[in-house]
């Protein structure tokens, strides 16, 4: 069991990205299904798909890598912890990046980017970001 269910699954991307994974396999939670959508959403990943073994529920996630075999994702960051939460209100959503990443957060709309969260007028937690 692990404490921090969203650093995991950031972790298990990241290692598959350095290890030239075509995929990797995570424990499925309707929260990481949602940031799956999001990064598929904006591009950082092909797709994803819920599977079952052995009574257990996981994600397939499939990392997108550029013509050269670069990774599209370059960076991943865990903001808010369990032990230290991070909030932000719609004028304080940082740009990640230069504006070339986004911030992943939760909103009463569910899990948007920093930039859907600003264009719907929302603050929220900040989960991470990417770039």
């Amino acid at each position: 069991m692990y404490t921090d269910p969203i650093a995991d699954y950031l972790t298990r991307l990241r290692n598959g990205i350095m290890a030239g994974h075509d995929s990797v396999v995570i424990p499925a939670s309707r929260m990481k299904e949602r940031l799956s959508e999001v990064l598929k959403r904006e591009g950082y990943i092909h797709g994803f798909k819920s599977v079952e073994h052995e009574g257990r529920a996981y994600l397939v996630v499939n990392l997108k890598y550029v013509k050269s075999g670069e990774s599209v994702i370059h960076g991943l960051k865990r903001i808010s912890t369990p032990g230290l939460r991070v909030y932000a209100g719609v004028k304080e959503i940082p740009e990640v990046n230069g504006g070339l990443g986004i911030a992943i957060l939760t909103t009463p709309m569910g899990l948007l980017t920093g930039k859907e969260a600003r264009k719907h007028n929302l603050g929220g937690e900040i989960l991470a970001h990417v770039w």
